[in-house]
């Protein structure tokens, strides 16, 4: 089999920012991704960054830590900082649209994890850059794991966003994501068995 390296890009909640075990819902998708698959996984986070910013930066990063003779997948978690500083729908749009163009430019096969609902972000803006984004996955045939709606009356999501004072999920916000990414798509992406 062929090595794979799997690139996680995204803000804070990529890093698993708040979670008491320091998996964040990434480190929980990994650890029930078979191990056969045999991946290289690097979470590439830079709090509080934007979609234009993280497209600003992404490549470079990402080049340093791909390999040259196997698969090379690429992981974007889209936050909430798109909200909070007033980026519109369509600027976000087109910077996730840049994102995945290059990537798949580069033979990069991509998954996009949408924004989650956090009480600080408006829910509407929130909801309208989780339809941009689905909205360009969509049109590249990128699977898309939309977090927004799912969570958003989710009572064990609101209670545990609320208990750290709402900036972010804890350990239980971050298991629900995990989940969500785990049942919408992760296994089917890689083309491995989901485990029983």
């Amino acid at each position: 089999m062929e090595s794979t390296r799997i690139h996680f890009i995204g803000d804070e909640l990529v890093a698993g920012y708040g979670d008491a075990r320091a998996l964040g819902w990434n480190g929980r998708v990994m650890a029930r991704t078979p191990r056969e698959l045999d991946a290289l996984w690097t979470t590439l986070a830079v709090p509080g960054e934007t979609t234009t910013e993280l497209a600003d930066r992404w490549q470079a990063e990402v080049a340093l830590r791909s390999t040259s003779t196997g698969i090379n997948r690429l992981v974007i978690g889209l936050g909430v900082a798109d909200v909070l500083t007033g980026v519109s729908p369509a600027r976000s749009r087109l910077a996730v649209a840049n994102i995945l163009d290059k990537a798949l430019g580069e033979h990069r096969e991509c998954f996009v994890v949408g924004p989650p609902p956090l009480p600080g972000a408006d829910p509407d803006a929130t909801a309208a850059l989780s339809r941009a984004a689905a909205e360009v996955c969509h049109r590249r045939r990128v699977p898309y794991v939309e977090v927004f709606e799912p969570l958003r009356n989710h009572e064990q999501w609101t209670s545990d966003v609320a208990a750290v004072q709402g900036r972010h999920p804890a350990q239980a916000g971050y298991g629900l994501i995990a989940w969500l990414v785990l049942h919408r798509g992760w296994y089917e992406w890689l083309d491995v068995r989901q485990p029983s």
